[in-house]
């Protein structure tokens, strides 16, 4: 039995600029009174350093390697990048090599050798520019870094909102100072931090707290589609006491029925990147496996490849669950496409572990002979919310620009919570938000709506809420303004800027497919030995905006066959809206029948009897950020999801 676990114009682009975002020694205003020589850099200090407590401090002689961002020629960049994406524009599609875009609008080599200069007399070894100009790295220890950045590295006592993982939590305690003369060439430091970065799967599911008796006795089976098996007998609710059973996890057959699956578009000639950290043993073998388990084409190695940055995964393997769930969904909807699975070094857990994802992301755009590795780029993961540093959010936007330069699709997770994320909601990603998909036996899209599962516990033979139990991220935006491609998309009322802010405001997501877990994917997994061996296969009941960003990378491999790279997808997805192109997503309703609103779980799937309803978003739950379902484009969904070949057709025609 499986588990569910839980573009814009030219003349427009001054509006999608993060305010932060800004150039020359004039963004490095000092809170403080530095000296003349030095420059504090502002938004380079993690947001926990200020609530969380400190508990130490680091080791001096402990060494870290750092990444010194190098600053592009921003707005020239948004320039072309948007001329490119917009359909329409004499510029549209004339893409960048990843050569070009660096000699173009990268920096420049006095400015490589300026920072190279700084960190070698400051003490730093190791020090060297990735290929595509992004960035400086350089090694030292902590007491070099201390003194070149002025700064002390503290631990401090991890949080739900701030952890390490198996690591202790560590931060710069203050804003890094830098030497005036190289300010004005950097976006920030990366390296010092090394906060976990969130997740974008859910497959466990946490049992809640409750009072009072519950029921221990009922069990009944999943269902392998909507509408299989009831549970019955059970506290009425919506008047009625039979309630259909928890998905025991969608096979590849019923995700291509869903998604109008077409043997004729599988994405031939098209790569697809997955980013991870680390890499999962034998991932190659498991996507195998699962073909041969669920009866679908078995994978060509020609067509699959890995590449592993640094050290791999000597540190371990954070997004092994992640990794095989992202490999299997794309493959699913893109059979034929070239599969690169780009491992960053599970050992560089800097800057809120995310530099291993940056670097990912970057080396797939720095490319091989001046071109990118990839076409797509499926990124299931977030940094936060958008209240993370601002240099963060300068470093993800700027190699979000060099990506839509050079025509490589990046789509990012929404998140699995209320609320919006980064990176996406920049104007230049890809939001993925989720839906939750009643597949039937015969019907293969019994209904849809957007993913915002509550739960109910049977307390005293009655259905207690306990809150929220995922959610695709989405909602407005507390930083970008409204890119010109959602004008007239997205109604006024969602594209309200919060408090006091004037203007309308990017909203996200853009658009969604299959999340929540409890209408769940099944997920084929490799047993290992504790020596490492494969010992077995099985399969995982798991949900999450990570399984939807890889089944939309993958239809639009498929869109893509045969065709030249699409690039930056949202101005051409605004175009589709309120098309057959997309399925519209719809709320559950008073008027929706009872046997959509909800499943029922039991204590053996998930730790307690369960009744867990959807789209069940509302003022009541804890850290509702006021998402809403709604026909036409809405926050939970976006502009709805992919319908099959008429997605795959009406791409095409645009870009065509």
């Amino acid at each position: 039995m499986r588990r569910p676990s839980s573009v814009v114009a030219a003349s427009a682009l001054a509006a999608t600029t993060i305010a932060v975002a800004v150039s020359g020694s004039a963004a490095y205003a000092a809170a403080g009174s530095p000296s003349p020589a030095t420059t504090a850099l502002p938004g380079s200090s993690a947001p926990f350093t200020g609530t969380n407590r400190a508990i130490g401090t680091v080791a001096a002689d402990n060494r870290l390697t750092i990444q010194a961002w190098l600053r592009p020629q921003t707005a020239a960049a948004e320039t072309y990048a948007a001329a490119a994406s917009t359909p329409g524009s004499r510029l549209f599609r004339h893409y960048l090599t990843s050569a070009a875009y660096t000699a173009r609008f990268g920096a420049t080599a006095a400015e490589v050798t300026r920072v190279e200069s700084w960190l070698k007399s400051a003490g730093f070894t190791g020090v060297s520019a990735d290929s595509g100009r992004n960035y400086v790295q350089a090694t030292a220890a902590v007491s070099t870094i201390n003194a070149a950045l002025k700064v002390q590295l503290r631990y401090y006592a991890a949080s739900s909102d701030a952890s390490a993982g198996r690591y202790l939590l560590r931060a710069n305690d203050r804003p890094i100072t830098v030497p005036t003369s190289v300010a004005p060439d950097l976006l920030g430091l990366t390296g010092l931090d090394n906060a976990a970065p969130k997740a974008t799967y859910v497959r466990a599911v946490n049992p809640v707290a409750t009072t009072g008796t519950a029921k221990k006795g009922i069990s009944f089976p999943c269902s392998s589609w909507y509408l299989q098996h009831y549970a019955r007998r059970l506290p009425k609710r919506l008047g009625t006491t039979s309630i259909p059973t928890v998905i025991c996890g969608y096979s590849p057959a019923q995700v291509r029925g869903a998604y109008d699956y077409n043997r004729h578009n599988i994405g031939k000639g098209v790569t697809v990147a997955l980013v991870e950290v680390g890499l999962t043993p034998d991932m190659f073998q498991t996507l195998r496996d699962y073909a041969g388990v669920n009866r679908i084409e078995s994978p060509s190695p020609r067509r699959y490849a890995e590449l592993s940055l640094g050290r791999g995964s000597a540190c371990g393997d954070p997004f092994d669950v992640e990794e095989q769930l992202d490999v299997e969904a794309s493959y699913v909807m893109a059979p034929l496409a070239n599969q690169l699975v780009v491992g960053g070094d599970s050992c560089n857990n800097g800057f809120s572990g995310n530099q291993s994802v940056f670097d990912a992301d970057t080396a797939i755009l720095d490319g091989k002979s001046g071109h990118p590795l990839a076409q797509i780029v499926s990124n299931s993961w977030e940094t936060g919310d958008e209240s993370i540093p601002a240099n963060q959010l300068t470093i993800e936007h700027a190699y979000l620009l060099r990506a839509a330069a050079e025509g490589v699709s990046m789509l990012f997770s929404a998140g699995d919570s209320s609320g919006v994320e980064s990176p996406s909601s920049d104007p230049y990603a890809t939001a993925v938000g989720g839906t939750t998909l009643g597949i039937g036996r015969h019907d293969p899209r019994l209904f849809e709506t957007g993913w915002s599962t509550g739960v109910s516990s049977d307390v005293d033979n009655k259905w207690i809420f306990q809150g929220e139990e995922g959610a695709s991220g989405g909602g407005p935006s507390l930083l970008w303004a409204q890119p010109a491609y959602q004008r007239g998309v997205v109604p006024t009322w969602l594209a309200t800027a919060p408090g006091n802010r004037s203007g309308l405001i990017r909203a996200v997501p853009d658009i969604s497919a299959l999340a929540d877990p409890f209408t769940g994917i099944a997920v084929g997994l490799l047993d290992l030995n504790i020596a490492g061996k494969v010992v077995g296969y099985s399969e995982e009941s798991v949900g999450g905006t990570s399984v939807a960003a890889p089944l939309v990378a993958g239809l639009v491999a498929d869109a893509e066959q045969y065709q030249r790279p699409f690039g930056f997808l949202n101005p051409a997805l605004y175009q589709l809206a309120g098309t057959s192109a997309l399925h519209d997503v719809t709320p559950i309703t008073s008027k929706t029948p009872a046997r959509y609103h909800g499943v029922a779980c039991d204590v053996a799937m998930c730790g307690s009897l369960w009744l867990t309803t959807f789209d069940d978003e509302k003022w009541s739950m804890t850290g509702y950020t006021g998402q809403v379902t709604r026909k036409g484009y809405d926050t939970m969904s976006g502009l709805g999801s992919p319908n099959g070949q008429s997605f795959v057709y009406g791409l095409r025609e645009i870009f065509s």
